[in-house]
């Protein structure tokens, strides 16, 4: 009788140690699964979402779309693209907030969000507010007309007077409106979709924009065409006025050092093979 009972006393215990061995491997790897979680911070980005082709939204996540904060939609675009290539290098999760053009640099000041991915020029009177990463495109000024307009034909700056033009709100793109002589300058409009809806309605017969968003409205609008002027028959541009960056809190070091080393890893090549992408895949491309 005592040897059943010991025999019983020592499965039992090893019953136990395999029940301890069990739970202690199972805690270690819930442990390693939260911590990982845990570490894993989040990168929050704000942008119009409307914007294409540097970011717009969508119904569904196809095409890589990311899901943008508190709505149904999703976001997709060239800045879509770039931060999510930063966000997985800096090993954070990527967290997209739809925003009008003119709260994105307040929401950066004030930590609403981490950074605006935007399709931001890096200029002197932002950088007051704000700092920039190391340009992530850098986009020329050009114009873009109706291929049946009075201007179709022009072959520099000078050859656009007296047109009737506008731009986006808070761009410099609007202020290089002054370059064409004895200009019409209309208000500026909210975003984009607003500018092409003013030039094929006839509202203006001339937008002033970068190459990306003048190549997008023509690949999704075959009655548009961009007018590109080189040399001294272009627009005017300073440096700041053609690169492009990505705008994060003043003081945010360790971010903006973490972004600065994904970009200085890239080349200029590098992001025109991304924009070209995102110029094919914007929605208006499958209509």
């Amino acid at each position: 009788m005592m040897r059943i009972r010991n025999v019983l006393k020592t499965l039992l215990c090893l019953g136990m140690m395999a029940l301890l061995a069990v739970a202690a491997g199972c805690g270690g790897g819930g442990d390693k699964k939260a911590a990982g979680g845990k570490d894993q911070k989040v990168l929050k980005v704000g942008m119009e979402c409307a914007y294409a082709p540097y970011n717009w939204s969508q119904t569904t996540n196809e095409n890589g779309a990311v899901p943008i904060a508190g709505t149904n939609e999703f976001a997709n675009g060239y800045d879509v693209m770039m931060a999510k290539k930063l966000a997985e290098a800096m090993n954070m999760k990527l967290e997209i907030h739809k925003m009008e053009w003119d709260g994105l640099a307040p929401a950066v000041v004030s930590g609403k969000i981490d950074a605006a991915i935007a399709g931001m020029s890096i200029t002197a009177k932002r950088k007051q507010s704000v700092d920039f990463t190391k340009p992530y495109y850098y986009a020329s000024v050009v114009a873009l007309v109706k291929k049946d307009g009075p201007f179709a034909k022009a072959q520099s700056v000078a050859d656009l007077k007296g047109a009737v033009a506008t731009s986006q709100l808070n761009t410099i793109w609007y202020d290089q409106i002054d370059q064409i002589p004895a200009v019409r300058k209309l208000p500026a409009i909210d975003t984009v979709p607003g500018m092409v809806v003013a030039l094929t309605s006839g509202k203006v017969n001339v937008l002033v924009c970068d190459i990306p968003t003048a190549k997008a409205a023509a690949f999704t609008n075959k009655d548009l065409v961009m007018l590109e002027f080189k040399g001294d028959k272009g627009f005017k541009t300073s440096q700041e006025d053609v690169e492009i960056g990505v705008a994060v809190k003043k003081g945010n070091k360790e971010l903006l050092d973490g972004m600065n080393k994904v970009l200085g890893g890239m080349t200029e090549a590098d992001f025109n093979k991304i924009m070209d992408e995102a110029i094919k895949l914007q929605p208006m491309a499958k209509k």
